[in-house]
Order: C-alpha cells, then structure tokens, then sequence
C-alpha cells in the first residue's frame, strides 16, 4: 500500500496492511523543532537548519528526507499564515534561546526585555502591542490577553468585533495551497488540510494573536463565562462564523479537489485532565448544530474525512462528537481520567477513528525509559490497530527537550509492531 492507501484504509475502518503513521501532518501532530534536529542527526540527514513552521508553538517542519526515513504516511497541506499572522512563504535565521540555528517565517519578528522574555507580534509589526510571550526559559509562547473594557450592557457587544478574524481566504492563500500538490503527488502520501475558521470558540484563537488590536471577547475566563451567560450572542457569533466557513469551503475545494483526504476542521477543547469544561447538554445545544453543518457539507460534496482535536478526558461527549459528524478523534489522551483504551475501542472505535494515542507526551515519552516508551507504544497499537480505524501519533505533539532515544525507541516499537515495516 501506498501511505494514502493505508490511511484511507485506516480512515474506512478497514485494516491496512500495516499501521500508518503521521508525524508532521498537523499542528497538534508535529514535535518541537529541537526534537526534528536531534532526529534530523541521528539519522544521519543533511546538516541543516529546521524551519519553524509554526512559531507560537515552535513547531518544526519533516522535510521529506526525514519523512522518508521515518515512513511517515501522511503530507500536511499547510495554511499560508501562521498564528502570528506572518505568511509561511519566506524565510529567514534565527537562534534559540538553547543556540540551535533554525529557520522561521521572514515576518517573525521578537523583542526581549531584561528579564530574558522573548515577545512575539501580530504580523511581525513591533510597533503594536504584542500578543505572544515566551518566559524566560520557556520553549513556547503564551499568548496575551489584549482585551479592551466590555460594555456595561451586553446589548452593546458588537457581533463584528469577535468576527474580525473570520474572512473569506483569499486567491493568494489558495494558490499556496495549490502549490503544494505536486510534491503530494509524487510522495504517495495522505494530505492532510485545515479548514479555517471553523473552530468554534477554539481557546488558542479566541485572544486573536495575529490580529493587531482585537476588539470584543478575547479574555479566556471572560470567554468561558459567556458560554453560560452570553449563549444567544455567541450563537449568532457561530452561525455567522460556520456561514463564512462554508464559503470558503467551497473554494478550498475548488483550489485542491480530492487531492485532499482530511479535513482539520476544530481544535477546540472541551477536556481536562479530569473532567470537561461543558457539560454534554451544553455541547448539543451551543456547538453541535454549527459543526454537523459544516461536516455535513464536507460529506455531500467531498471524498474527506473530518477531523476533531480535543484534549482531556472527553468520554462524556463522544457520542456528541459522533453526531457532530467528525470522522476523526486526536490525540486520544488515554492518560486523562476515564479515558481507558480498551473501553474506547470497544464503545467507539466502529463510529470514529483514533488518530494519535500512541504513547504519553506528559510522561513517559520525555521521562521515561526507552524500554518504557516501547512498551507502552506496543500496548497503544495492540489496542487500537485491529480492525483499522487507528493512525499512529503522540498524545499531542512531542515536546521540547524529550530524549532522542526515547523518541527513536517509540518509532522502532511501532516497526516491531509492524512486523519489521517501516
């Protein structure tokens, strides 16, 4: 099988001929760009800087030599701008804090202040206030709450100020979109797209880091409160913003066709390590009904699979998810209360598939032993492979810092599992 035949495969719940495996196919499937380096070195590749695709979470790219020797089955059909808001079309230098030479967009631009902060800008522009932090000694940044004063009256919040960020892509952002399908096409893999915008009330977007003076509700606990006390706004807030989804949908699909196969349509979180934010009947009445639209839409128009990241212990809203109309669950954190694998096999896995799951991120991965990490991958897979419907990733990204050899141990044991195939 090719990898996008062992991914659709895995996608329409039937078994592959082995597990597929995606490193690099998403922002919440990718590792710290310290750790593509050291991967970059022990596999002997080119010397050469990584780029950060992603600066917000310095995230870094799987160049095709690497994807090639770690067989990775999955391409990612990357978004023009980033979460700073900085084009993903040039590039420049820049040095970590740790000294490793990297490459990022050629619009990041940071200042640091004597403390050792490092702040990052809407657009690059440092001549606005920033809206990314990374402290000192940190590996990410964190982004800034920049709200100005509410109303007094919630009559008054204007629908336009927290729709500021939902626009109609434009032909440059579809002709880089275009622009990546011939490498696809050689490469034989799954392509993994974003559907913008679509992440309704996503908690890493609501402060607008890439906006250079929001307006309207940007405060993250001010944000949560009106899921309960400001519900008939952010319902119309929603249904304007799917209204703008769908629109540009239909481009997306005109630009790319089916050269596509998933569609990332919401990394919105409603899990913690215990227990959700909302309850059940919140996500049916405040969320489902815009996801199923824009689902639905995927569905009669297009051959993609929907994908829905959500962190934490998210059991209660499975069947919410399901009726939502999303195909794919990421990164399946097993690790959250009552979450255990088997159960969601056994309950869940005919209806969804489980996209990550592979082993702890929190944990065992970066603390572990590599004789730790191969048993727990070899457990994940004994778990969610049969029967297809499981594509191997981390519990979310792979993080900074996190021993070579461990990460190594982990790709060796799902070869093991694979019997030898990588």
């Amino acid at each position: 099988m090719t990898g996008r035949q062992r991914v659709r495969a895995a996608l329409e719940h039937r078994q592959p001929d082995r597990v597929p495996l995606d490193f690099g196919g998403c922002n919440q499937t990718t590792a710290h760009v310290g750790v593509i380096a050291g991967l970059r070195e022990h596999y002997g590749l080119e010397r050469r800087p990584v780029q950060v695709e992603e600066p917000y979470t310095m995230m870094g790219r799987f160049d095709e030599d690497l994807k090639a020797a770690l067989g990775v089955d999955v391409d990612a059909l990357l978004p023009l701008g980033t979460f700073f808001g900085v084009p993903r079309d040039d590039w420049k230098d820049y040095t970590m804090e740790d000294g490793l030479a990297v490459r990022v967009p050629k619009g990041f631009n940071v200042t640091r202040d004597p403390n050792g902060n490092i702040y990052a800008y809407p657009e690059g522009d440092t001549s606005v206030p920033a809206s990314g932090v990374m402290p000192k000694g940190g590996w990410y940044f964190d982004a800034i709450i920049r709200q100005p004063p509410l109303p007094a009256d919630d009559r008054d919040l204007r629908l336009a100020d927290n729709l500021e960020e939902f626009t109609e892509v434009t032909q440059a952002e579809l002709d880089f979109l275009a622009a990546q399908l011939p490498a696809n096409r050689q490469s034989g893999r799954a392509l993994f797209g974003v559907v913008p915008g679509a992440g309704l009330g996503d908690i890493a977007c609501v402060p607008g880091p890439w906006l250079k003076h929001p307006k309207g509700i940007r405060d993250i606990t001010e944000w949560y409160i009106s899921t309960a006390s400001r519900r008939e706004f952010l319902h119309r807030l929603f249904d304007r913003q799917t209204d703008i989804v769908l629109a540009n949908l239909a481009k997306i699909h005109r630009a790319v066709g089916e050269a596509m196969d998933l569609a990332w349509v919401c990394g919105t979180d409603f899990g913690t390590q215990s227990s959700t934010f909302c309850s059940p009947q919140t996500y049916t009445e405040l969320y489902q009904p815009y996801y199923l639209k824009v689902n639905n839409w995927i569905h009669r128009n297009t051959k993609w699979k929907t994908f829905k990241h959500c962190c934490g212990s998210v059991t209660t809203l499975m069947e919410g998810f399901i009726d939502s109309g999303f195909d794919v669950l990421n990164p399946v954190q097993w690790t959250a209360a009552n979450m255990e694998p088997k159960g969601l096999k056994e309950k869940f896995g005919d209806r969804i598939v489980f996209w990550g799951g592979g082993v702890d991120t929190q944990r065992t991965l970066p603390f572990g032993t590599p004789a730790q990490v191969r048993q727990e991958v070899l457990r994940a897979c004994e778990i969610f492979a049969p029967g297809g419907g499981f594509v191997f990733n981390t519990i979310h990204n792979v993080q900074a810092r996190t021993p070579i050899q461990n990460v190594i141990a982990m790709l060796e044991a799902v070869k093991e599992f694979n019997g030898g195939q990588r």
